[in-house]
């Protein structure tokens, strides 16, 4: 049996964490032309650390080695006189490297991402979901809701993929 271990990402790992994003975007056969893997790697390492308290990575660890991410964006909502402190989250970058997928491996990152969101006393946490990864998510709780809409009011960047 491997070790497999999902945890919180201590921050020596965040480079590794950076690595699986830029890889993310390379294995769908697009290149990032407007910044390089080491800038890259120093902007996503320095935005993590920067954002610590509202968007917190769950990390894949087989061995000592870091292979799939997830991120639980934190967003504090307007109080209501029943519930003066309130906040939801958002399930974002679910990632696991290529040869380790269709093992259940990300469903322990839903799940325990799911678990943080508990914990923190989130109301709910949405997710953006690309076709194949859906059926994951159902399994993890997720369904689809009538009453949550979006708005696409552009891109952070060229050659930006979605978030």
């Amino acid at each position: 049996m491997e070790n497999i271990t999902v945890r919180p990402a201590r921050p020596d790992e965040l480079t590794a964490v950076a690595g699986l994003r830029w890889q993310w975007i390379t294995e769908n056969g697009e290149e990032p032309t407007s910044v390089d893997r080491a800038d890259f790697v120093r902007h996503f390492t320095a935005w993590a650390a920067e954002h610590a308290s509202s968007h917190r990575c769950t990390v894949l660890v087989r061995d000592s080695t870091v292979i799939g991410m997830a991120w639980l964006a934190i967003v504090r909502r307007v109080p209501t006189p029943y519930a003066p402190d309130r906040a939801s989250g958002d399930l974002q970058c679910v990632y696991v490297v290529p040869e380790a997928r269709d093992a259940g491996l990300g469903g322990r990152l839903i799940d325990a991402v799911l678990s943080t969101a508990r914990d923190l006393g989130l109301e709910r946490v949405t997710v953006h979901s690309s076709p194949r990864a859906i059926p994951a998510y159902a399994r993890g709780g997720f369904e689809a809701s009538p009453r949550l809409l979006h708005a696409h009011v552009g891109r952070a960047g060229e050659g930006a993929s979605p978030p």
